[in-house]
């Protein structure tokens, strides 16, 4: 039996009356658990990966998006506790809400982003939105479960929570793997929503329906329809917000827009140089940050590459990202080259700089030369796999890398990558970084000098005159490659071609001593 609840209360598990037999009844709840764990899952997922493509530095923006959600969490469960007697209904609008908060959330944080030009307190705002609604799910689904088949708390409550942490399971795997790659951040967004608007809904208007006065029933369905409506009509203009949201950031010249499996990759400008003075210059951006820009862009490859190409032999070339071919054509215009391999991990950055009429002729067909041999891989666990195996060394390693913006980036400016890198140099090696402005960011820039050092490499710091961004040629000490010693001297003793700022640069280095980055502590800002 059944116990009744006190006298005066509104519902009681005893009213409860089901389509379906308990047990199928509380099973259909413990499912409905599930589908919406998931979808809470892909919801906080997805606010990360949105945030970190437009602000950059993921480590924060997980963090920001997690602290919140969860103090927001605990805000929704102190709520829920007024709606004890409309469970059904209260359920029912809250995962309305939710579908509506959570499937617009990465469109709505790219609108901010695009049009407004700010997207953290946009961030904060639907994540405390997105974890109010989903606090407040437990309470009302522990009531709805209890008036199915009253069971002792705690029976219930590991019920509700093994249904809970299972999809959330299923959530989190399926925003990498399925989600995301076919349907990209905004369009699998909205049809996650589709999916929690659909669960709730089948939940409260067929299993309690009973429980539900006739015109509260005809609201929910109405506001479940209007959410659903939305979320329809989202997915299917994702295609023209995008372009609009890429002209608000870009300006309207955006010529490519695709998303490869690790970025998002926009040309923009004319296709050909001699498109560019009425078109614009061409420009390519990897994720919102601006990566090529016209001619300009030969001159920081030259500054890059040229030196470490000018003081020593160059015969075999490592290039560690340069996935545009642009570092590439700077090596293979120095005689003597007799094989360059290039390490970049986004194959449709490749497939853009080898098709693309502007970027090939910036980059002259570089990766296509039959000295060039491209590999898909990430350039740390490719380093790592070479070092094991004992492969011949390289006279030169260029480090094209991006700016260490978050952990994944920062990873490659590391004293491991450095060590690494080390260890594939030959006895003569030569190591060129880019290192950003000793102007602008000095921490920036003699951090790294500090990491190359700690890695038991020598370091020369040279700089264009005519600009403030910085580099650095780096070189094994004393043969000691595997070395890890933060007193390394600094030699600028070496040649360094056209590049005569190297001594000015070294003078500055003094001033104050930096401690490495390292990968279990990035030391570069986000």
């Amino acid at each position: 039996m059944i116990d009744r609840s006190p006298p005066g209360a509104r519902t009681t598990a005893s009213s409860a009356r089901l389509p379906v037999p308990a047990g199928l009844g509380r099973g259909l709840v413990l499912a409905s658990v599930f589908v919406c764990a998931a979808c809470g899952l892909v919801y906080e997922l997805e606010l990360v990966a949105v945030a970190s493509s437009l602000v950059g530095d993921s480590v924060t923006q997980a963090s920001v998006v997690l602290s919140v959600m969860v103090f927001a969490m605990g805000v929704g469960s102190l709520l829920a506790k007024r709606l004890p007697c409309h469970a059904a209904a209260g359920f029912g609008y809250v995962e309305a809400l939710l579908a509506l908060a959570g499937g617009g959330s990465a469109m709505a944080l790219y609108a901010c982003f695009s049009w407004l030009g700010e997207a953290r307190i946009a961030l904060v705002a639907i994540s405390f939105t997105i974890g109010v609604l989903i606090g407040a799910e437990m309470p009302l689904l522990m009531t709805l479960i209890q008036r199915i088949r009253q069971q002792d708390a705690g029976g219930a409550l590991a019920d509700l929570f093994a249904a809970d942490y299972v999809g959330a399971l299923v959530g989190g795997l399926t925003f990498p793997f399925l989600l995301l790659p076919l349907f990209g951040q905004l369009t699998g967004a909205l049809l996650t929503g589709v999916v929690n608007v659909l669960a709730g809904g089948l939940v409260v208007q067929w299993l309690f329906r009973h429980d539900l006065p006739t015109r509260v029933r005809w609201r929910l369905l109405g506001a479940n329809g209007c959410v659903l409506v939305l979320l329809l009509c989202g997915a299917a203009f994702v295609a023209p917000f995008e372009r609009a949201a890429r002209q608000a950031v870009y300006g309207g010249d955006v010529r490519v827009a695709v998303r490869s499996g690790a970025q998002e990759l926009v040309l923009t400008g004319g296709a050909t140089p001699a498109a560019w003075p009425d078109a614009g210059e061409l420009r390519l951006f990897r994720d919102g940050r601006l990566a090529v820009r016209g001619p300009r862009a030969h001159e920081r490859h030259e500054a890059l590459v040229g030196p470490a190409m000018e003081s020593g032999p160059h015969g075999r070339v490592l290039v560690l990202g340069g996935g545009d071919g642009l570092s590439a054509r700077e090596v293979l215009r120095r005689p003597g080259v007799k094989r360059v391999t290039v390490v970049e991990p986004d194959p449709g950055l490749v497939r853009l700089a080898r098709r693309d009429p502007g970027l090939l002729a910036l980059n002259d067909g570089a990766l296509d030369d039959p000295r060039v041999r491209v590999v898909t891989a990430d350039g740390f666990d490719w380093l790592r796999e070479r070092a094991a195996s004992g492969r011949p060394r390289y006279d030169v390693i260029v480090a094209a890398v991006p700016a260490p913006s978050d952990a994944a980036t920062s990873k490659l400016y590391s004293q491991e990558f450095y060590g690494l890198a080390a260890r594939a140099l030959s006895a003569d090696g030569r190591l060129a970084v880019r290192a950003g402005s000793p102007d602008a960011d000095p921490h920036a820039f003699w951090t790294v000098d500090a990491t190359l050092r700690a890695a038991g490499l020598t370091t020369c710091p040279y700089a264009r005159e005519a600009e403030d961004r910085g580099f650095l040629l780096a070189r094994r000490a004393g043969g000691a490659s595997g070395a890890a010693s933060a007193a390394a001297p600094r030699r600028c003793g070496a040649p360094v071609g056209r590049f005569t700022a190297g001594a000015r640069l070294a003078g500055r280095a003094d001033v104050q001593e930096l401690p490495p980055s390292t990968l279990m502590h990035p030391r570069y800002p986000g």
